[in-house]
């Protein structure tokens, strides 16, 4: 066992032995935890007096029993897969180191940890050891606009920020108030009515260099739902087009393909030649476009034509620009 023994995990191993009905005593209990008996007692009486726990001591049997019967301390009733999961989940919660939102969560975590027994996690740390998670890259936050932007949505008041979007030069003071925050693809996103547009919007974080709550207060409308709002979206952006897209793959990365769920729409159409061609329908091109790039050759869209454009454009740039 570790030196250190937080005490939750101290008094949960306390209980199961009284609730045992072998009636433990403070020297059984300290040796066997490998603490002193007087940390015992102490925890005894914490037990008694701060959770009211029917602890009586038995002078015909020298120990200690619950007075109540089928008494338990509440704790966390953790099995095998429990654990696991929580593990997973802790190891996914790694990749977000160095944004904010971390040492909130890895407190959490901390705290479930130190209720469990040590030998549970003596036991399972072995299995823990081969399994890994190899993070993507993130956007890098400031701390100070992430707790701005997340204290507006959650008492929804208006927020005025400083936004560097990809078009402008220059960064462009933007008032909106916030509906939604959305983490996609290593960035955090908060979706709102923009006073400037007039309209919902969709703003990195990352591209917020300033930000500053406001005094007035909003309503998000009634007919605004995310899910339904962001409908056949290909990430974060969205207008309220329903476009067809059409693209081939060839062999060798139609099995990559196959693989994976991209889109909810989606549907293949197997070929001759062992490649395939994927349809769907989006309501945004740009990072439809970004991914498709990205399988190089391997890739052609077919349709629509603005999309094959957009794309031939890009392929013509990059070609000149490694032609010199």
């Amino acid at each position: 066992m570790p030196k250190y023994k937080p005490q939750h995990s101290r008094l949960l191993f306390i209980d199961r032995k009284i609730g045992e009905g072998r009636y433990p005593n403070c020297r059984t209990l300290a040796e066997e935890w490998e603490v002193s008996r007087k940390t015992i007692h102490r925890d005894l009486d914490y037990m008694r007096y701060q959770l009211d726990a029917p602890v009586a001591y038995s002078c015909e049997k020298r120990g200690y029993y619950y007075t109540e019967k089928n008494f338990n301390l509440p704790a966390l009733a953790i099995r095998e897969s429990d654990l696991f999961a929580i593990y997973l989940a802790e190891k996914v919660l790694s990749q977000y180191e160095g944004t904010p939102i971390y040492d909130n969560l890895r407190t959490v975590f901390k705290k479930i940890e130190d209720s469990l027994p040590d030998k549970i996690l003596a036991e399972s740390h072995h299995d823990f050891c081969r399994f890994s998670f190899l993070s993507a890259s993130t956007a890098r936050l400031d701390p100070v606009v992430w707790q701005t932007v997340f204290s507006c949505l959650r008492s929804l008041h208006s927020l005025e920020m400083e936004y560097q979007s990809r078009q402008s030069k220059e960064p462009v003071i933007r008032r909106i108030d916030p509906y939604h925050g959305v983490r996609f693809d290593g960035d955090w996103y908060v979706v709102g009515h923009c006073h400037l547009r007039n309209e919902v919007r969709t703003f990195s974080l990352a591209r917020i260099t300033k930000a500053q709550k406001l005094p007035e207060r909003f309503r998000i409308p009634a007919d605004f739902n995310f899910h339904k709002h962001t409908g056949s979206h290909f990430g974060v952006h969205w207008t309220d087009d329903e476009i067809p897209v059409r693209i081939r793959f060839d062999r060798s990365a139609a099995r990559f393909i196959r693989e994976r769920n991209w889109h909810p729409s989606q549907q293949i159409e197997e070929q001759t030649d062992r490649s395939l061609i994927l349809t769907l329908t989006v309501n945004h091109l740009l990072e439809l476009k970004r991914w498709i790039l990205s399988w190089g050759s391997a890739a052609q869209v077919l349709e629509p034509e603005e999309l094959a454009r957009q794309v031939r454009r890009e392929c013509l740039e990059m070609a000149r620009m490694y032609a010199s």
